[in-house]
């Protein structure tokens, strides 16, 4: 377990990069923004692979029998969590995590959830808890929603602190939960170019996952898990 809370501490402390806005932006003017995000992935991608790893050498300990629906619970998840991570980064979103310079011209993922990105990365968490039942996996994906539910309450008093008087205005059209400023009537759901790569982009990656990426990654197939019971 020491192996695992390490790796998961180094993943989080990458983390708190683009939350500290002097160091993020120091990386930028020294390194230029196209090279500071190409490492910053890169080394992302590593961390999240140690965590990955360390979790799957912690012992299986099982909390609940497995169903042929918790798999599918998975397998709607998480696409629609891959697609929303990559459409917040795809998109202008000055209120949270994005790949673009921040500006006042949001893409139209705002107008769904002004936080795509965190949603994207707890949904997917959260229908992975279900599939597995053990608690490895509880812990694993626990933690990644946990750091998510944070990120929410960062990124929020951080934009608040920002914008002061500007609070009110900035939430116009957008909302933290998916879909409440469509539903109110405040923002009309649309599609932009982001949005379009954001869904080839998952399609692509969960076609691969699920014809044998998944499996050679870590040792599971889903849709053999999806029938399996």
């Amino acid at each position: 377990m020491s192996y695992f809370l390490f790796a998961f501490a180094v993943f989080l402390i990458l983390h708190l990069v683009p939350a500290w806005p002097a160091l993020r932006q120091g990386l930028i003017d020294r390194l230029g923004r196209a090279a500071y995000f190409a490492i910053y992935s890169l080394l992302s991608l590593v961390a999240l692979g140690f965590v990955f790893d360390a979790a799957l050498q912690l012992d299986f300990i099982a909390l609940w029998q497995p169903a042929a629906w918790q798999a599918w619970v998975t397998l709607l998840f998480a696409p629609l969590g891959i697609f929303l991570v990559l459409a917040g980064l795809f998109s202008r979103n000055a209120r949270s995590i994005s790949l673009h310079k921040a500006d006042d011209r949001p893409g139209a993922i705002v107008a769904i959830t002004r936080h795509p990105v965190l949603w994207g990365f707890l949904i997917w968490a959260t229908g992975h808890i279900v599939a597995n039942g053990d608690v490895r996996s509880a812990v694993l994906f626990g933690g990644f929603a946990l750091f998510s539910i944070g990120g929410f309450l960062m990124l929020e008093k951080r934009a608040r602190r920002r914008l002061g008087d500007n609070w009110s205005e900035a939430l116009k059209g957008t909302s933290v939960w998916p879909l409440a400023a469509i539903a109110k009537g405040e923002a009309a759901l649309r599609i932009d170019p982001a949005m379009i790569v954001a869904a080839l982009a998952t399609a692509a990656i969960t076609a691969l996952l699920l014809f044998g990426g998944h499996q050679s990654l870590f040792g599971v197939d889903p849709l053999v898990q999806a029938t399996a019971f």
